[in-house]
């Protein structure tokens, strides 16, 4: 995983078939990066679903929330849609995994991204980070730590 303090490596992908979004979009506000396995899959789900029910907290530390796995823009919108969830699910479906290389990130073993959160400040620098065990949700309260230390500063 990328280190606390290190500037978050830029990237754009598709939020849908026909729409791109880059992390430099969000430049001057703070995001969370949920990297996840699969769409579909029980502990996935159940972390997204938290993750929504979670933004208004996210939004008063004006945090944009964002997942990302390697499923295809096709299958996020399906399971966005299913889950009514109200971020961006981004697809690093071609080439495979290259977001979640970058961010270190990714299990070759397996062809999925690990489950890992990252919480970057207003300026793109990487503030927390935080590797799960696949089949444990992280759950929200690392992400609202490190989002109140940001205000601190």
């Amino acid at each position: 995983m990328l280190e606390k303090g290190t500037t978050a490596p830029d990237f754009q992908l598709n939020a849908t078939p026909d729409q791109k979004i880059k992390l430099s979009d969000f430049k001057g506000k703070n995001v969370i990066l949920a990297f996840y396995p699969a769409d579909w899959s029980p502990v996935c789900g159940d972390q997204m679903a938290l993750y929504n029910e979670m933004l208004k907290y996210f939004s008063k530390h004006d945090a944009q929330m964002i997942g990302i796995s390697v499923d295809s823009a096709w299958c996020h919108n399906a399971f966005q849609q299913d889950r009514k969830l109200h971020f961006p699910l981004l697809a690093d479906f071609e080439p495979k995994g290259e977001v979640s290389k970058a961010y270190g990130v990714y299990d070759d073993e397996v062809g999925e991204s690990k489950r890992a959160l990252y919480v970057i400040d207003q300026e793109g620098k990487i503030a927390w980070s935080y590797l799960s065990p696949t089949a444990v949700n992280p759950g929200a309260d690392g992400i609202l730590n490190a989002l109140e230390e940001l205000e601190k500063k």
